[in-house]
């Protein structure tokens, strides 16, 4: 049976001190832009419990979040407030992050996310190559700078391999708070959340109920409904014990008021999910950053130079 208690009430503790609430709501609405739909899913969430806000500045929908910021009565100091650094700014953060802030309508974010590795460069309309500049170790050593200005509490990452953050932290002088990547039972990311967790990064789970493309599956349902839950508490249940944050979308308020009930998962259970991407088929990923149609490649890089290890049929190892 679910437990009496609210995701917001489960905090992570990131390498810098600073706390962040395990559970968000994610701002990508499946399409660039503002709307009132964004900004009456973030007041919703607000009055439901949720204190994390995800976006980013290529989501478009910046001031769609501000709106709902300044129209709610929960303080700004409760709430954890990510955006992100789009890839046709990697050369100038500083001036990107203060235009996030003036879309926002705020004087600083929580967390601040170098949202790719690769740079684009705007002037010859191409991703930059690993090797040119602005390299992300470039970008991230800007970022760090931004942490003394006050206007970021805490930078991080998204869409990170182990063999990129091994290039970054070479040279960081800040480890990055969080990774936020693709992660749900299809693709656990098993190895990376091992180095992220041994090097104090924590994970950050996007599309972590896996866009419902596999909860029909009698293994989920089976634990659902012992539990008396839906699959959506099951998988978000699987991923904060893990140790990951997560920032489901959805802009039903009985399921936004749903996600936030935590349930108790025996180890059998936690096995279960853990080993949910070994089963035939299942071993893949629900977004089309990682799809064998794309050629091999992702933004201009191709899997290798993204760390991406694919197998067999467009499927990702963990």
């Amino acid at each position: 049976m679910p437990m009496n208690s609210s995701m917001p009430q489960v905090q992570f503790k990131l390498n810098n001190g600073k706390d962040m609430p395990a559970i968000g709501i994610g701002c990508w609405m499946g399409i660039v832009g503002n709307s009132q739909q964004v900004t009456d899913m973030v007041l919703t969430a607000l009055r439901l419990g949720y204190r994390h806000i995800d976006t980013a500045s290529n989501y478009g929908n910046e001031l769609s979040v501000g709106a709902a910021i300044r129209q709610t009565n929960v303080p700004r100091s409760e709430i954890f407030l990510v955006t992100k650094l789009s890839s046709e700014d990697h050369a100038h953060p500083e001036k990107a992050l203060q235009q996030s802030l003036d879309r926002l309508g705020v004087d600083y974010v929580d967390l601040y996310l170098m949202h790719w590795p690769q740079a684009f460069d705007p002037d010859s309309a191409r991703y930059c190559l690993p090797e040119e500049s602005p390299t992300f170790v470039e970008t991230w050593k800007m970022m760090e700078a931004l942490v003394d200005t006050g206007k970021t509490r805490s930078i991080g990452v998204s869409n990170f391999s182990i063999s990129n953050l091994e290039i970054l932290l070479q040279q960081a002088r800040l480890v990055p708070v969080t990774n936020q990547v693709e992660m749900h039972p299809c693709l656990p990311q098993h190895d990376l959340l091992s180095y992220c967790t041994s090097r104090g990064i924590l994970l950050t789970a996007y599309t972590p109920i896996g866009k419902h493309k596999y909860a029909s599956h009698p293994s989920l349902q089976e634990i659902a409904q012992r539990k008396s839950v839906s699959v959506a508490q099951v998988l978000l249940s699987w991923g904060i014990k893990r140790g990951t944050a997560v920032i489901p979308k959805s802009t039903h308020e009985a399921r936004m008021k749903e996600n936030l009930t935590l349930v108790s998962l025996d180890h059998e259970e936690m096995q279960v999910l853990d080993n949910f991407h070994r089963q035939s088929g299942m071993h893949r990923s629900v977004c089309g950053f990682h799809s064998s149609e794309l050629g091999g490649s992702c933004f201009g890089w191709t899997y290798a130079q993204l760390g991406w290890d694919m197998m067999e049929g467009g499927t990702m190892r963990s």
